[in-house]
């Protein structure tokens, strides 16, 4: 299986110079976990949402949100991207296997791969989309199983 057929193509991105308060507000409205980082179409790093909750710190001791003095707000202190990014991002190809994409995630403990084609990103595959087509394939697998079983026990009476 090929990374093209399971990597997300409709990808949120960030620049550099945008505000931490994007990532946040990405990250929690569009319910993403990582925001790939572009200048003039090039990758040059991404964001997590642990880079992000890094930069926010403890919820108690937190001084890198602010509230409104009548508590109806809450914003994020200005800070940039380009400060909490993490450059030197591995990728990966939409023709590599799906197998190598995981194999690289698994050996750096990393949670997604953007997917670059001719220096432009065309995507992102995360754990989650391996684990949702893995979950799959062994369901159908074991459902299978039971079939072979149940038949071959119906055959030995």
């Amino acid at each position: 299986m090929l990374v093209k057929e399971l990597m997300t193509e409709r990808v949120f991105t960030v620049e550099p110079h945008d505000l931490v308060d994007r990532v946040f507000f990405l990250i929690h409205y569009e319910k993403i976990r990582h925001l790939p980082v572009v200048e003039k179409h090039k990758l040059v790093g991404i964001v997590s949402d642990r880079d992000l909750y890094k930069t926010l710190g403890p919820k108690s001791n937190s001084n890198a949100v602010e509230g409104s003095k009548d508590g109806s707000e809450l914003h994020v202190i200005p800070k940039k991207v380009q400060n909490i990014m993490r450059r030197g991002v591995l990728t990966t190809s939409p023709d590599a296997c799906v197998s190598e994409a995981a194999g690289i995630m698994a050996d750096h403990k990393i949670g997604a791969l953007p997917v670059v084609e001719n220096d432009k990103l065309v995507g992102i595959i995360s754990t989650g989309d391996i684990l949702r087509v893995f979950s799959k394939i062994e369901r159908a697998r074991e459902k299978r199983e039971k079939k072979i079983a149940a038949a071959a026990a119906t055959g030995k009476r």
